[in-house]
């Protein structure tokens, strides 16, 4: 369990950082909230997502930190860590919020002062909006928590990523390697944002919403996309991205040579095979 008398620091008041400050203040913790935005801080302030906040002079409230949630991209965490990092007070937690973990999570651990601690995780919740001012649409309970340990890891370290992960209110958490993290994230989220900005870009057809149906709402939800945060998450974990891209042109291409050959038996099969694997998400539900 967390322990509720230690003071909670957000750096990174978007999306997910909102949402942590949200559900930890909910959950009894004296939370407070660093962003370079001084209009972030003043909004979770006011909506009491946060006791304290700063836009800058921020030392004060790392000082006091019993736990800290870095929820920042992947190249402003490192930077900020550079910077900032040897503010972080021996004996607190550390953890993030990014979407990628190779090149992340060894990098941070590094940059930890003597007597400090960074456990990777990721929050696999987000909308199709961003800021801090949309955090309260962020629905935790159905989504997955991953936490990627390391060696250097403790199981203080771990036991604090599970507990927070529980707090949030996440209802399946599980953990993997970073390496593992990347590969299993290059498929099954970078992958479908990949299909659904690829739909929205081939057609020009400004029409389209007059016609479809919801079969093209549901696949092009997450192509209303924050372009920056993708852009950097989609280079950060090119490799893997460009694997699963190459093995989905594969069964693209397999569906393609059934309609060229008129193949009605092997698209029944895939269109079975399909229906089975997805049969398994709405167990979850």
């Amino acid at each position: 369990m967390l322990d509720t008398s230690k003071r909670v620091v957000i750096v990174g008041l978007g999306l997910l950082g909102g949402r942590y400050a949200l559900g930890l203040t909910r959950a009894g913790f004296a939370v407070d909230g660093i962003d370079r935005s001084p209009e972030a801080v003043e909004f979770a302030l006011k909506e009491g997502y946060i006791q304290r906040g700063a836009a800058e002079n921020f030392a004060p409230l790392l000082a006091e930190a019993g736990y800290v949630v870095l929820g920042l991209y992947p190249t402003a965490l490192l930077d900020w860590l550079k910077q900032y990092g040897g503010l972080l007070p021996a004996g607190c937690l550390v953890t993030d919020t990014c979407g990628v973990k190779t090149g992340v999570v060894d990098a941070a651990q590094a940059l930890m002062p003597e007597g400090v601690e960074f456990i990777g995780s990721h929050p696999m919740a987000g909308k199709e909006v961003s800021g801090v001012t949309n955090a309260h649409l962020v629905d935790f309970a159905p989504a997955n928590f991953i936490i990627t340990p390391t060696e250097k890891n403790t199981e203080a370290g771990l036991t604090f990523a599970w507990s927070l992960a529980e707090t949030l209110g996440f209802q399946h958490i599980t953990t993997l390697t970073p390496a593992e993290h990347d590969q299993m994230i290059g498929y099954v989220s970078q992958l479908t944002h990949a299909i659904a900005v690829s739909l929205m870009c081939a057609s020009d057809n400004g029409r389209l919403a007059e016609y479809t149906g919801d079969s093209f709402r549901d696949l092009t939800r997450i192509a209303r996309i924050n372009a920056q945060m993708w852009a950097e998450l989609f280079l950060w974990n090119r490799d893997n991205l460009m694997k699963e891209i190459d093995q989905f042109e594969g069964a693209l291409t397999q569906l393609r040579a059934c309609l060229e050959r008129g193949d009605r038996e092997e698209l029944e099969a895939m269109f079975r095979l399909s229906t089975q694997r997805r049969a398994v998400f709405d167990k979850k539900q």
